[in-house]
Order: structure tokens, then C-alpha cells, then sequence
């Protein structure tokens, strides 16, 4: 009875995890075109087939609408498109986000300059709004990408899981090491290729073999807990090496969201994927903090029990794999 309430509570838990990957992060792009002149892209979730979160652009006082927006369903986001005007422009002034989905969704906001320079901020759900800055040089280019890029991991649940499920499979440091290395080299190579247009794939297909790899290792650590040993526990670096390349074009599609600034594309690139990398080893060290004090616990439990977190990551995944799956050839 106690292993059933136990599962129980694990699909709960499960669903909550799943509906948490539908609300992506929400979009605003201002482009300066002249003297006080921008151009807007906001950009929100869809809520349905022909509804969409209740989020709002505001601009600070004097700000004039030169155009209507213009409205768009692209997938699974509503794409508004307008032009403003305000005199002496937006530096130092607040734009805040407004709507009853304010608290849902956090906000990543970009401001493109004459100049090629750019200002990023992301903007959490508890607070979404920001002071427009003047031209900044390269050492804030750089540290709001670290942060960007560190947020952004933090975030990205679906590679978490994968992390997560990865050391369910892997025992002993050296593998682990080896395993993580593997893993950061290969999404690292994509990110950097995909960002630059070297390399293009479309974005929903990638998505759901993301959701299958991380299935796949689940998996893997549900059989080796019965002895049979597959691929990922023979050869760990191996498995993360190649779907590490997937979750690499994974993050070049969130960057490509944001994109980067044209006076500063090598710093930014770069620290970008250094603020992933922290992110990942931050995670990686308070998930095996968490394993080794779980194993340490003389817990009076059923040991199948351990199969719990294998289990979770492998049913998230699955929903994750069929609903892209659909989104996708729908």
C-alpha cells in the first residue's frame, strides 16, 4: 500500500513537471530605427487554438503607437509586430509587462541599438520589468550572457533530467567525470555550429529526440537496476557525446531567441556557453550531494523504491516525446 500512494504521489508530480516545460519563457525585442524610433516584437505563449496568455507590453509615458500591432500565430506562440516612438528614446526609462498571466511565465527581453550594440534581460515572473541602459561595453556584454547562459541551464528542465538520469546509470568519479566532459564537449561544438549558421536543423524535431534521449537513459537506469546493463553503463561517455550534440542545437535555439549583438558575437558566444557549463556543474554537484546522502540514509524501505527517480524522469520524458512528437507532424 505504501509503494502504490508512493507512485501516486510520483505522477502528480510528474504532471506537474510536464505542464511546467509548456510555459517558455515570453519574448520582447525593441529595434532602434531612428531618433526615439523602435521597432517591437513581443512574443507570448499561446493559451489555446486561438487564445493567448493575458501579457502585456508597457511603454513609459510619451510613448506613441506609430502603427497597430499586427498579430501572428507561429506553432505554439502569438507574435505581435508594431512600431513606437518617443522622444529621447527609452534610456533610463522602465518597460514593464503587464496582464493577468503576469507571475506565469518569465520574460527575456533584448534592446538592438543603431550602434550594433544590444542590452539582454531576463526578466523573472515575480518582477517583470527593467531600466532601459545606455551602450554598454564588452565586459556587460559578456556578464549578462554568463547569466543568460547560467539561467538558462537552470531552467532548461528537460537537460536537467537528462544530467539527472545520466548519473542515475554512472557510478565512480573518473566515469562521471568523463561522462560530464563528454557531454559539455559535444553540446558545446552544436551550440557554437548552430548559432553561426554553420549547421541547421529545424527546431521541433530536435526537441522531441531531446525528450527521447532523456527517456532512453531513464530507461537504461531502470534495466540496469535488474542487472542488465546496457550501452550508457558500459560506455556513459559515449551516450552523452552523442545526444549531447541534440542538447546543443537545443540551446542554440534559445539563443537564437535572444540572438546576439553584431559589435560583440565572439565574447557573447563564449559566455554563454561558460554560463551553461556553471549552471550544469552547479547542478551536477547538489545532484550528487543529493544521491550520496539518499544512499547513505539506512532507509527501512523497499529497494525497488530506488527505481522512483528513474521512473519519474522516464514518464516526464515520454510525455514530453509524444506531445512533440505531435506538435511537430501536426
Amino acid at each position: 500500500m505504501r509503494v502504490r500512494i508512493l507512485f501516486a504521489l510520483l505522477l502528480i508530480a510528474v504532471c506537474g513537471i510536464a505542464a511546467a516545460d509548456v510555459f517558455r519563457p515570453a519574448y520582447l525585442q525593441l529595434t532602434e530605427t531612428g531618433d526615439g524610433a523602435y521597432n517591437v516584437v513581443w512574443k507570448v505563449a499561446a493559451a489555446g487554438q486561438d487564445m493567448r496568455l493575458s501579457a502585456y507590453v508597457q511603454f513609459p509615458d510619451g510613448t506613441k503607437e506609430v502603427t497597430q500591432p499586427r498579430a501572428q500565430k507561429i506553432g505554439d506562440a502569438w507574435i505581435e509586430r508594431w512600431q513606437v516612438q518617443r522622444n529621447g528614446g527609452f534610456v533610463g526609462q522602465t518597460i514593464s509587462i503587464a496582464g493577468k498571466a503576469v507571475g506565469v511565465t518569465d520574460v527575456i527581453a533584448r534592446i538592438e541599438r543603431l550602434d550594433g550594440s544590444s542590452q539582454i534581460e531576463r526578466l523573472p515572473a515575480r518582477l517583470p520589468e527593467f531600466v532601459v541602459q545606455a551602450p554598454a561595453g564588452a565586459s556587460k556584454i559578456a556578464w549578462s550572457y554568463l547569466v543568460l547562459g547560467f539561467e538558462h541551464i537552470l531552467g532548461g528542465i528537460d537537460h536537467l533530467l537528462f544530467v539527472f538520469a545520466l548519473l542515475l546509470v554512472v557510478r565512480g568519479t573518473k566515469r562521471i567525470v568523463l561522462t560530464v566532459t563528454a557531454f559539455t564537449v559535444a553540446h558545446s561544438v552544436t551550440l557554437v555550429a548552430a548559432t553561426l549558421g554553420w549547421i541547421h536543423v529545424p527546431g521541433p524535431p530536435v526537441e522531441a529526440i531531446i525528450a527521447l534521449s532523456i527517456m532512453f537513459v531513464a530507461a537504461e537506469a531502470i534495466h540496469g537496476y535488474y542487472g542488465r546493463h546496457g550501452i550508457t553503463a558500459r560506455a556513459p561517455w559515449v551516450v552523452a557525446f552523442s545526444f549531447g550534440l541534440l542538447h546543443g542545437l537545443g540551446f542554440a535555439s534559445a539563443l537564437a531567441e535572444v540572438g546576439l549583438p553584431d559589435a560583440a558575437i565572439p565574447i557573447a558566444l563564449l559566455m554563454f556557453n561558460v554560463g551553461v557549463e556553471l549552471g550544469q556543474l552547479a547542478f551536477v554537484c547538489g545532484a550528487l550531494m543529493l544521491l550520496a546522502g539518499l544512499r547513505g540514509l539506512d532507509l527501512r524501505m523497499p529497494k525497488r523504491l530506488m527505481l522512483l527517480p528513474a521512473y519519474g524522469i522516464g514518464m516526464v520524458a515520454a510525455f514530453w516525446t509524444l506531445e512533440r512528437t505531435v506538435s511537430f507532424w501536426g
